[in-house]
Protein backbone atom coordinates (compact mmCIF):
# COMPACT_ATOMS: atom_id res chain seq x y z
CA UNK A 1 0.00 0.00 0.00
CA UNK A 2 1.31 3.55 -0.80
CA UNK A 3 0.63 6.92 1.19
CA UNK A 4 0.26 10.09 0.31
CA UNK A 5 -0.39 13.17 1.95
CA UNK A 6 -4.10 12.80 2.33
CA UNK A 7 -3.99 10.36 4.52
CA UNK A 8 -4.12 10.76 8.51
CA UNK A 9 -1.81 8.51 10.67
CA UNK A 10 -3.53 7.48 13.76
CA UNK A 11 -3.45 9.76 16.81
CA UNK A 12 -1.32 7.26 18.59
CA UNK A 13 1.85 5.37 16.71
CA UNK A 14 2.90 3.04 19.60
CA UNK A 15 5.75 2.97 22.34
CA UNK A 16 8.74 5.38 21.73
CA UNK A 17 12.53 3.72 22.00
CA UNK A 18 12.47 4.96 25.56
CA UNK A 19 9.58 3.01 26.42
CA UNK A 20 10.95 -0.73 24.97
CA UNK A 21 12.07 -2.46 27.17
CA UNK A 22 15.59 -4.55 25.97
CA UNK A 23 14.11 -7.71 24.99
CA UNK A 24 12.13 -5.84 22.49
CA UNK A 25 14.84 -4.64 20.22
CA UNK A 26 18.57 -5.68 19.36
CA UNK A 27 19.24 -2.71 17.76
CA UNK A 28 17.28 0.25 16.16
CA UNK A 29 16.72 0.04 12.65
CA UNK A 30 18.41 2.83 10.58
CA UNK A 31 16.57 4.73 8.56
CA UNK A 32 18.68 6.46 5.88
CA UNK A 33 16.98 10.23 4.72
CA UNK A 34 17.96 11.08 1.10
CA UNK A 35 16.97 14.68 0.79
CA UNK A 36 18.34 18.03 -0.08
CA UNK A 37 16.34 20.42 2.02
CA UNK A 38 17.68 20.37 4.98
CA UNK A 39 14.42 21.42 6.90
CA UNK A 40 12.83 18.07 5.78
CA UNK A 41 15.86 16.40 6.90
CA UNK A 42 15.30 17.75 10.03
CA UNK A 43 11.87 17.13 10.46
CA UNK A 44 11.78 13.65 9.69
CA UNK A 45 15.08 12.71 11.47
CA UNK A 46 13.68 13.95 14.68
CA UNK A 47 10.25 12.36 14.48
CA UNK A 48 11.93 9.47 13.15
CA UNK A 49 14.31 8.95 16.45
CA UNK A 50 11.42 10.12 18.52
CA UNK A 51 10.22 7.01 18.06
CA UNK A 52 13.13 4.87 18.16
CA UNK A 53 14.92 4.38 15.04
CA UNK A 54 18.54 5.08 14.56
CA UNK A 55 18.40 7.92 11.21
CA UNK A 56 21.11 8.85 8.49
CA UNK A 57 21.22 11.48 6.41
CA UNK A 58 22.64 12.17 2.66
CA UNK A 59 22.15 15.45 0.85
CA UNK A 60 21.90 14.72 -2.70
CA UNK A 61 22.08 11.34 -4.48
CA UNK A 62 25.30 9.89 -4.70
CA UNK A 63 25.59 10.47 -0.96
CA UNK A 64 22.98 8.28 -0.53
CA UNK A 65 24.45 5.63 -2.86
CA UNK A 66 27.91 5.73 -0.76
CA UNK A 67 25.59 5.81 2.32
CA UNK A 68 23.52 3.05 1.43
CA UNK A 69 26.34 0.92 0.04
CA UNK A 70 28.31 1.03 3.92
CA UNK A 71 26.04 1.20 6.20
CA UNK A 72 23.29 -0.60 4.66
CA UNK A 73 20.65 0.63 6.54
CA UNK A 74 16.99 -0.85 6.60
CA UNK A 75 14.75 1.21 5.00
CA UNK A 76 15.52 4.60 2.53
CA UNK A 77 13.88 7.79 1.83
CA UNK A 78 14.68 8.70 -0.98
CA UNK A 79 13.34 12.44 -2.63
CA UNK A 80 13.60 12.64 -6.04
CA UNK A 81 14.80 15.59 -7.18
CA UNK A 82 17.86 15.76 -5.57
CA UNK A 83 20.73 16.86 -6.86
CA UNK A 84 23.92 15.09 -8.42
CA UNK A 85 22.24 11.82 -9.18
CA UNK A 86 18.36 12.11 -9.05
CA UNK A 87 16.16 10.22 -6.95
CA UNK A 88 15.17 7.86 -10.03
CA UNK A 89 18.92 7.05 -11.33
CA UNK A 90 20.22 6.39 -7.17
CA UNK A 91 16.85 3.96 -6.53
CA UNK A 92 17.80 2.10 -10.35
CA UNK A 93 21.43 2.32 -9.18
CA UNK A 94 20.50 0.56 -5.31
CA UNK A 95 18.10 -1.84 -6.90
CA UNK A 96 20.61 -3.36 -9.59
CA UNK A 97 23.48 -3.65 -6.54
CA UNK A 98 23.41 -7.12 -4.72
CA UNK A 99 24.29 -5.44 -1.67
CA UNK A 100 21.80 -2.83 -1.32
CA UNK A 101 18.99 -4.34 -3.91
CA UNK A 102 17.05 -5.88 -0.55
CA UNK A 103 16.92 -2.47 1.08
CA UNK A 104 13.23 -1.28 0.88
CA UNK A 105 12.82 2.51 -0.87
CA UNK A 106 10.51 4.70 -0.02
CA UNK A 107 9.93 7.40 -2.82
CA UNK A 108 9.40 10.63 -0.38
CA UNK A 109 8.72 13.57 -2.79
CA UNK A 110 6.97 16.00 -4.40
CA UNK A 111 6.42 14.62 -7.20
CA UNK A 112 2.90 13.88 -6.81
CA UNK A 113 1.33 13.18 -10.42
CA UNK A 114 -0.28 9.57 -10.09
CA UNK A 115 2.36 8.96 -13.34
CA UNK A 116 5.04 9.99 -10.67
CA UNK A 117 3.54 7.00 -8.23
CA UNK A 118 3.84 4.22 -11.30
CA UNK A 119 7.24 5.31 -11.80
CA UNK A 120 8.12 4.77 -8.52
CA UNK A 121 7.34 1.38 -8.89
CA UNK A 122 9.18 0.74 -11.82
CA UNK A 123 12.20 1.50 -10.71
CA UNK A 124 11.80 -0.36 -7.69
CA UNK A 125 10.65 1.79 -4.41
CA UNK A 126 8.54 -0.06 -2.20
CA UNK A 127 6.54 2.58 -1.14
CA UNK A 128 5.32 6.52 -1.98
CA UNK A 129 4.52 9.62 -0.13
CA UNK A 130 3.72 12.47 -1.60
CA UNK A 131 4.86 15.95 0.20
CA UNK A 132 4.00 17.44 2.04
CA UNK A 133 3.97 14.86 4.34
CA UNK A 134 2.69 14.59 7.92
CA UNK A 135 5.56 13.50 9.72
CA UNK A 136 3.39 10.52 11.53
CA UNK A 137 2.54 9.67 8.01
CA UNK A 138 6.47 8.91 7.37
CA UNK A 139 6.39 7.03 10.74
CA UNK A 140 4.00 5.32 10.00
CA UNK A 141 4.81 3.78 6.10
CA UNK A 142 8.47 2.89 7.40
CA UNK A 143 6.92 1.00 10.28
CA UNK A 144 4.43 -0.84 7.45
CA UNK A 145 7.26 -1.87 5.37
CA UNK A 146 9.76 -2.56 7.95
CA UNK A 147 7.16 -4.91 9.82
CA UNK A 148 6.34 -6.56 6.27
CA UNK A 149 9.51 -7.15 5.13
CA UNK A 150 10.41 -9.16 8.80
CA UNK A 151 6.52 -11.30 7.98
Amino acid sequence: MFCDSRHTAPAALGTTLQEMTATQIDRAPTILIVEDNEDNRIVYSTMLRHFGFAVDEAENGAEGILKARTGLPDLILMDIAIPLVDGWEAVQRLKKDPATAAIPIVALTAHAMPADREKAIQVGCDGYLAKPCEPRAVVEEVRRILESKTV
